[in-house]
């Protein structure tokens, strides 16, 4: 592993970022968490404790751990301290029920657990059933009676020492981490990335997005989803400061992007939504921003244009999954927008669209298929599932995405929306994201989400789900005849819901399986339907 000295770039896996960045600036602010500030050279001295101390407990190359804890600096910390055990890292969402984290920990055979002090007791109530738990580790406060956890800080003070002999580094192509998919059906999978994806990943975003050391990144994203963990990495290979929120807030996220003179803000279209809602919003200087990202979910081009306002800085569009440990296509920042598009695919990176039936070859530029991609970024394959990784991964080395896109002659990709979100009205394909950007549209509507709901007539029909913004005077007809202006008949909802809160994972994107769920709300909580 080469220790970043000389200027020499980091070539096999990401626990070669931080050695890389402190050698370069051991001073310079890496990691703000509130009130805690940490330089590249703690950050690095920190993680080499923590990967001396797993070493002392006879974890190291090929074994598995998990770390479940809401964003904080310990998690960063402990994230490059796995790495530079030479074990794998298994990223785990902090939505997680107890039994969800018992499979997580059962299937993917983790040998170490680190949690947060917010998921103790969900921790507490799995670890009978744990019993291949070497070490079971609390990020921060007081560990709990029962629970039997080490502390963060006592991993800290261990004396950092060279790996023990027979444990070698880990090579390009070996495992690095395992990150599992959110689990729409049956239980989530796996997703197994090498060394060289993650750190390829996280080297090819900042050259797309021109990340240098000057660079000031604000985030809220999930440190365990991987447009989180890209967000950060990428910044830390570029010697950058990332300001790293526990959780998103609307308000706290524009006084730090002001105060701290954020030159990057990396977001979903949720916690721009909730930013332009905001009442400071008009008032907030975002003038340093240099460019902004958004991916996870389509959102609608009047957001965009509000934003920019404000931010005059490119908002960078980009898509990606965690079969491809991050990115896949994003717009470069110096190339000219292209709107509504997700972008080109990252360097190296394959990028087809197939017959949505599966069938061999491709279609016609400007026709809709499924994205499929290929190259360096791909995942190795689902953790103990050959059955799975079969269907995903053809025997030439595409990945079905399951999306469904199209791209324009210039070779610029667009989202239509997933297949398995397609509704099927009176026999017609209708997308949930295509309405919900018509619907976004609306100068009183804060956030939307669309689903489909079964229809002894049609089959099918689209239902959308409506958040207003603050103090709008909003009526379902109000809905409707914005959409017949600009959808076909057979695309627009036939029934309006009005919602409070729409059900999102951890990471801000829409979560449609769960939209039904909010009809049982009663009408006094404000839900009103509307056909």
């Amino acid at each position: 592993m080469n220790s970043g000295a000389g200027g020499v770039l980091p070539s096999v896996g990401p626990g070669e970022i931080l050695p890389f960045s402190a050698a370069r600036h051991p001073d310079k602010i890496a990691l703000v968490v509130g009130d805690t500030c940490l330089t590249y050279q703690e950050l690095d001295r920190m993680s080499d404790a923590v990967a001396a101390s797993l070493r002392s407990r006879g974890i190291g190359a090929r074994d598995v751990c998990s770390l479940y804890a809401q964003n904080c600096w310990e998690w960063i910390v402990a994230y490059h301290g796995i790495l530079k055990a030479g074990a794998i890292v298994n990223p785990v969402n902090v939505m997680l029920t107890g039994p969800e984290l018992a499979f997580v920990l059962s299937d993917c055979e983790a040998e170490a657990l680190f949690f947060g002090a917010s998921q103790a007791a969900t921790v507490a109530n799995v670890l009978g059933e744990m019993s291949a738990l070497e070490l079971v580790c609390q990020l921060a406060g007081d560990v709990g009676e029962g629970i039997g956890a080490v502390t963060f800080t006592e991993l800290l003070t261990a004396p950092i020492d060279a790996a023990p002999a027979g444990n070698p580094a880990p090579g390009p192509a070996d495992l690095c981490s395992i990150g599992y998919t959110s689990g729409t059906t049956g239980h989530p999978k796996g997703a197994m990335q090498s060394q060289r994806s993650v750190l390829l990943n996280c080297a090819l975003t900042a050259t797309m997005h021109g990340r240098n050391s000057d660079d000031v990144v604000v985030t809220a994203l999930p440190s365990a989803h991987v447009y989180g963990n890209v967000a950060v990495n990428s910044t830390f290979l570029a010697g950058g400061t990332v300001v790293l929120m526990e959780r998103f807030d609307a308000g706290e996220a524009l006084l730090l992007l002001e105060g701290d003179r954020a030159t990057l803000f990396e977001g979903v279209p949720a916690m721009y939504s909730m930013m332009l809602a905001h009442p400071t919003f008009e008032t907030t200087d975002l003038s340093n921003l240099r460019a902004s990202t958004i991916g996870g979910q389509t959102f609608s081009p009047e957001l965009l244009d509000r934003w920019q306002t404000r931010a005059p800085g490119p908002m960078l569009e980009l898509w990606g999954m965690t079969e491809l440990s991050g990115l896949g296509t994003t717009h470069a920042v110096h190339a000219p927008p292209v709107a509504g598009s997700i972008g080109v695919a990252l360097p190296g990176l394959e990028i087809k669209i197939g017959a949505i039936d599966g069938t061999e070859g491709g279609v016609p530029t400007g026709e809709h298929g499924e994205l499929l991609v290929r190259g360096p970024l791909v995942m190795l394959g689902y953790y103990g599932r050959p059955d799975t990784t079969a269907e995903a991964l053809t025997d030439d080395g595409w990945l079905r995405t399951g999306d469904v896109a199209y791209v324009d002659e210039t070779g610029h990709y667009f989202i239509v929306d997933r297949l398995k979100d397609m509704i099927v009205t009176a026999g017609y394909n209708v997308y949930p994201a295509e309405i919900e950007r018509v619907i976004g549209a609306h100068p009183d509507v804060a956030l939307v989400a669309v689903g489909g709901r079964p229809d002894p007539v049609k089959g099918e029909i689209a239902v959308a789900y409506v958040v207003p913004a603050p103090a709008a005077q909003l009526l379902p007809e109000d809905i409707i005849e914005h959409c017949r202006a600009h959808l076909a008949a057979y695309k627009r909802p036939r029934e309006v819901v009005f919602v409070d809160a729409l059900p999102t994972t951890s990471s801000g994107k829409l979560m449609r399986r769960k939209l039904a769920d909010l009809e049982v709300a009663d009408s006094d909580q404000g839900v009103v339907h509307a056909r």
